[in-house]
């Protein structure tokens, strides 16, 4: 899983260098809803508007913040603040849904933090702090998409990602003619690597990625799969450097450290489900 997910941090840098990445969100819930509404139930009209909702922000808000700003940074730099999602969603869950905040949580919470401030203060990144903002705000608002998928009725995963597809493609689309220009020229001139850039977003890391997913989760409890997640940002990183030449600064490193020890902590030392697990348009236990 880390390596489909931090794999496509790495194809999405690929395909924004070409598609405008709102666009190119508009082109990855496009295809995975037709790959999957088909083979799923349709939920009560009821539960479609609350979903119709957390697509809104969970995923055309979250995804329109969190793409334009990888735009303007590397891979490598962005997956490490979108670690914020953890820290993030544990302060939502105890000012909206009551949780309790343990020390622990204080812990990684202040270090993750810590980490993505020092990053931020990076000499090469002082003419991108707006793409680092960009990228922790869509950190920030995956968490309160989170809160919403509490109040959903018991839903299925794949049922979920479906639907939120299906209701995110025409909120990105509208996204993407208000915020973006010269659409058209990308879509003609886009070769088999942007497509297949694609085709990889939607269908693998969207469709196969949560089916490995919930296989997982099927078979293990959550405390034993959400510790691998934690390689995630490690993939992403290595791949930046190995296959895309990013290069990594001293201060990146210690920040992202810090970043990842702090979420560490926050799901490594916890006795129950947390409320931060990773997840990503907007099921519970799914990631980007």
């Amino acid at each position: 899983m880390a390596v489909i997910w931090g794999g496509g941090f790495l194809f999405a840098k690929l395909a924004i260098n070409h598609f405008p990445p709102i666009l190119l969100m508009a082109f990855r819930f496009g295809l995975t809803a037709l790959a999957l509404v088909w083979f799923v139930p349709r939920p009560k009209y009821k539960t479609l508007r609350k979903i119709f909702l957390i697509a809104l922000v969970s995923a055309a808000v979250q995804y329109s913040l969190t793409f334009t700003g990888l735009k303007g940074l590397d891979a490598s730099t962005a997956i490490i603040i979108v670690q914020l999602e953890v820290p993030f969603g544990v302060l939502c869950a105890v000012i909206f849904l009551k949780d309790r905040l343990e020390l622990k949580h204080v812990l990684g919470i202040g270090l993750a933090f810590a980490g993505v401030t020092l990053i931020a203060g990076e000499p090469t990144l002082q003419n991108n702090l707006v793409s680092v903002a960009l990228v922790a705000a869509g950190a920030a608002t995956w968490a309160v998409g989170q809160v919403m998928v509490k109040t959903l009725d018991r839903t299925g995963g794949f049922t979920l990602i479906a639907w939120v597809a299906v209701f995110a493609t025409p909120q990105l689309v509208i996204s993407s003619m208000l915020f973006e220009k010269d659409q058209l020229a990308a879509i003609q001139d886009a070769g088999t690597l942007v497509w297949s850039a694609v085709a990889y977003l939607a269908l693998i890391m969207t469709a196969l990625g949560y089916g490995i997913w919930y296989h997982l989760l099927g078979k293990y409890s959550v405390n034993q799969v959400m510790p691998f997640l934690l390689l995630l940002p490690v993939v992403t990183v290595l791949g930046g450097v190995a296959l895309l030449g990013e290069n990594l600064t001293l201060r990146i490193m210690v920040g992202g450290a810090m970043a990842i020890i702090g979420v560490a902590i926050i799901n490594l030392f916890r006795t129950g489900p947390s409320p931060a697990a990773p997840a990503a348009c907007a099921g519970k236990g799914e990631k980007r």
